[in-house]
This record gives structure tokens, C-alpha cells and sequence, in this order.
């Protein structure tokens, strides 16, 4: 009897110690199955959150689509550097083809930008002349951020920024005049796509019709000085000054002057 008991008990703790086991062993498959799936799972969600950065750049069909992807940041540009949204879209337009052009596709190049004193990446395009250094970019906005310093950070460029925002003629001669381009239409380039699209609503139209009912501008021309446009207008040549941060008297050959006019004009 007692024999029978202990060979029942030696059975029942074996098939407790088997039981065990195969516990463990589905444990450690269940365990293996889970860890696979984790890493499934995360693998997924690592290939979603990669594929929009791949992707960052918006397909653009026409200029339509340019202005209504960009007008934004060309708004934001202008908040922050005081450069006409309609000036940076229309040379946005222009530049890149409404980008799609070879340098705006290859390297979110937007505005023609050379490399010049320029560290980053670079790509090689045929402009003026044959392969030539143009500066490439991570991104579009970033095109945009240093075209806006391109213009803010040089001197040839500082007169540009005595001029109202909401003047986009007088902006575009003066980009053409500072050597920002080689073709003589530049400027009527810039006008007209700015005109055709309507650009200028962009820039601050809330102040735009008060300040056109007050000021105009007067482009310099050969003998002319301070005083006798001054006399012209019959404002002081203290005024001339202020207004367009001139802090002595000498002109150059067109440049573009605000202008107060007086009653009579």
C-alpha cells in the first residue's frame, strides 16, 4: 500500500514538473510572439512617421498652386524682414518656374540664390554660364528664410528697405539697379506677374490705401539734388532725409525717393 502511494506521488509530481515545463515553454513563445509583434508594430510606425519627411515638398502643378502653397511663408518673411510678399512670390514665381524648375526640384533653390560666400550643400546648373555654383537647401522654407537675409544682410541691397513694403515697383527697379539680376526686364517681370496674379494683397492691404491717398515716390534722374526736388514737392530737404533715411545729401542716378506731396500735386 504504501509502495503504491509513494509510486502515485513520484507520478503526480512528475506530471507537476512536466506541467511546468510545457508552462514555461509556452511562456517563452508566448514572450518570443509578443517581442515580434513589438517590433512589427514599431517598425510600422517608424516607416509612418519617415514617409511625410521623404515627402516634404508639395506637388506643384501651375502658379496658382505655388502662390497658395507659399503665400504664407512669403506673409511671414515679410512680418519679420520687411520684404513685399508680392516681391518674394513674384521672384519665387519667376526664379523657380513656379518650382518646377531644375533647381528648385534638385535643390529647393527658389530664388537663383549662388553660392558666393556660401558654406552648405551645393548642386551645379548652367545659368549665365556653364555650371555654375548655386546654393541647395533642405528645404523650401529655408530657400525663402535666406533669401530674406540675402537681401537684409547686404549693403548694396540696404536702400531697398528705406522703401515702403507696400511699393512692389519701386522694389522691383531697385532689386534690378543693386545687381540682384542681369536681365534688363527684371523689374517688368516682377511687376507683371505681381499684377496679373494680384500679389499686392498680400502686402498689408489694411495700410496700403491710406498710404497711397499720401505718399507716391520720384525716381532720381541726371542733375537733380535734394533741394531742388525739395522745391519740386514743397517739402524741406529735412523731410526728404527723414523719409527715406538719408543722413546726407547725395543722390544717385535712379534712385527711388518716397515723397510726400503737397496739396498742389
Amino acid at each position: 500500500m504504501i509502495r503504491t502511494q509513494k509510486i502515485l506521488l513520484i507520478c503526480l509530481m512528475a506530471m507537476f514538473v512536466f506541467s511546468c515545463g510545457s508552462r514555461r515553454r509556452a511562456e517563452r513563445k508566448a514572450s518570443k510572439a509578443k517581442i515580434e509583434k513589438f517590433r512589427e508594430a514599431k517598425k510600422d510606425l517608424e516607416n509612418k512617421i519617415e514617409t511625410p519627411k521623404r515627402n516634404t515638398v508639395p506637388v506643384i502643378k501651375n502658379t496658382a498652386d505655388y502662390i497658395a502653397v507659399y503665400k504664407d511663408l512669403a506673409v511671414a518673411e515679410m512680418k519679420k524682414y520687411g520684404i513685399p510678399a508680392s516681391i518674394t512670390l513674384a521672384q519665387g514665381i519667376l526664379e523657380s518656374g513656379s518650382g518646377r524648375g531644375g533647381l528648385a526640384v534638385k535643390a529647393n533653390n527658389h530664388f537663383g540664390i549662388k553660392c558666393h560666400d556660401w558654406t552648405g550643400a551645393k548642386v551645379y546648373y548652367d545659368d549665365d554660364k556653364a555650371q555654375e555654383c548655386f546654393r541647395k537647401y533642405k528645404s523650401p522654407s529655408r530657400s525663402f528664410r535666406d533669401h530674406s537675409e540675402f537681401l537684409a544682410n547686404r549693403k548694396r541691397y540696404a536702400n531697398l528697405f528705406t522703401l515702403d513694403k507696400d511699393d512692389y515697383k519701386a522694389w522691383a527697379k531697385g532689386l534690378r539697379r543693386a545687381g540682384y539680376a542681369t536681365d534688363k526686364k527684371y523689374p517688368q517681370k516682377l511687376i507683371s506677374l505681381i499684377e496679373r496674379y494680384r500679389l499686392d494683397k498680400f502686402d498689408d492691404p489694411s495700410k496700403k490705401r491710406k498710404r497711397n491717398k499720401i505718399n507716391k515716390t520720384y525716381t532720381v534722374v541726371k542733375g537733380d539734388t535734394l533741394y531742388s526736388i525739395s522745391r519740386k514737392y514743397n517739402i524741406t530737404v529735412k523731410t526728404l532725409q527723414s523719409m527715406n533715411g538719408l543722413r546726407d545729401t547725395q543722390l544717385s542716378i535712379g534712385q527711388v525717393l518716397k515723397i510726400k506731396p503737397s496739396e498742389k500735386n
